[in-house]
């Protein structure tokens, strides 16, 4: 590797380990009271502030560039989508399936980037849709669908995560101030609208009291996934949307095995099968750079 694409490599490990390992932090906030969707708000509320703070002119810098705000609602649901799926769904299946997202960012950068896929990219895209098939299999049923809610999730937030990614390139000429508070900002009013309907209508609690056993971990969340989405826009405006994808997919390690390790995900065939072409599919994409597809 190039000494040029090593830090932004690092960076996206660096993103990839934060996920990887957020769902720790959603589920012990879960178990305090907090509901992942007030988790959100109260994360990406957090790191908004402190970013604007920082770095007052990122608002500014936003206003100039009103298109940003299509950053801001893809980033707001993957945000939503996944922190909501991994807190009430098994945590290495919601993984797998957020990571079909090297077919929609294949799909994706095809529209936007225009990066043609070639032969090749078309076959990882059919195995990698038949490996998310055989995790959504059930048994009992004649077609592999969505089994619940965390399915669903999952699914949006890998397509959102996707065309964030493509955005970020698309977009790299933007200030990075101004991307950053586009993404936070689309955390924490996509979340917070949600929630509150939630909260208004009666099917969604309002947040325990306050108590250092939960605020310690939604703080320790806040800061995490401010240095992950910077070095997101770092790595991902600098690399190729298939490599940022293949990067990213070490996540699926980091998660999986802590999830294991720590009895929040059960291991069955038909997962592990399709969870073994998804990631198959994605890791041929290693080529690509290489032979100039």
């Amino acid at each position: 590797m190039s000494t040029p694409s090593v830090l932004p490599v690092l960076a996206l490990l660096f993103n990839a380990l934060v996920w990887g390992l957020s769902w720790i932090a959603f589920k012990e906030l879960q178990t305090h009271g907090v509901h992942p969707l007030w988790s959100t708000v109260l994360v990406y509320g957090t790191a908004l502030v402190s970013l604007l703070l920082w770095r007052p002119q990122g608002f500014r810098a936003l206003t100039r560039h009103p298109y940003l705000i299509g950053l801001s609602v893809a980033a707001g649901l993957t945000n939503l989508g996944f922190n909501w799926s991994v807190t009430i769904g098994d945590v290495m299946r919601v993984v797998l399936l957020f990571y079909l997202m090297p077919v929609w960012s294949l799909l994706l950068a095809w529209w936007l980037l225009d990066e043609r896929p070639s032969r090749a990219g078309l076959v990882r895209l059919a195995l990698a849709l038949c490996g998310v098939l055989l995790v959504l299999k059930n048994p009992d049923s004649d077609w592999p669908l969505p089994e619940s809610l965390a399915d669903a999730l999952a699914l949006m937030a890998g397509f959102t995560f996707a065309l964030t990614n493509a955005l970020l390139r698309r977009w790299r000429s933007a200030p990075s101030d101004a991307r950053a508070v586009a993404m936070f900002g689309g955390g924490f009013l996509i979340a917070g609208t949600i929630a509150s309907i939630g909260f208004g209508n009666g099917t969604l609690a309002f947040l325990p009291a306050l108590s250092s056993s939960w605020v310690l971990w939604a703080l320790l969340l806040t800061a995490a996934f401010l240095a992950g989405n910077l070095a997101l826009q770092y790595g991902a405006a600098r690399l190729p949307a298939q490599t940022t994808s293949l990067i990213m997919l070490s996540e699926v390690v980091f998660a999986s095995v802590t999830a294991v390790m720590l009895g929040a995900s059960q291991l069955n065939a038909r997962t592990v099968a399709g969870g073994a072409m998804i990631v198959g599919a994605a890791l041929l994409a290693a080529r690509l750079p290489e032979r100039g597809e």
